[in-house]
């Protein structure tokens, strides 16, 4: 099992930044993709970066504005938001996709931080 807890998440104007942690704990091995999604009401869950095998790749809603990062040292994944736009508000999750010995795989998330962008 892997847990997950995401932080970060607070109420920011328009044009700003903010930086979500995801510190992950428990039996942290093979894992295969680590991400961040979000939510906002009435829509779908949509991802919005990720660090996998074949490299990190984006949303292209949200490409040069955020950056997704990653420190194993620390088991942490990290979301850095520039450029805030109010289109942006959502909840955001983490994402860990662990590679199981069957070939399949185990998606771990975290409980979600509230992100809202407005003046």
């Amino acid at each position: 099992q892997v847990q997950l807890v995401e932080s970060g998440g607070v109420l920011v104007q328009p044009g700003g930044s903010l930086r979500l942690s995801c510190a992950a704990s428990g039996s942290i091995f093979s894992i295969n993709a680590v991400g961040w999604y979000r939510q906002a009401p009435g829509k779908q869950r949509e991802l919005v970066a990720a660090i996998t095998t074949d490299g990190t790749n984006y949303a292209d809603s949200v490409k040069a504005r955020f950056t997704i990062s990653r420190d194993n040292a620390k088991n942490t994944v990290y979301l850095q938001m520039n450029s805030l736009k109010p289109e942006d508000t959502a909840v955001y999750y983490c994402n860990f996709r662990q590679l199981l010995l069957s070939g399949t795989y185990s998606d771990y998330w975290g409980q979600g931080t509230q992100v809202t962008v407005s003046s």
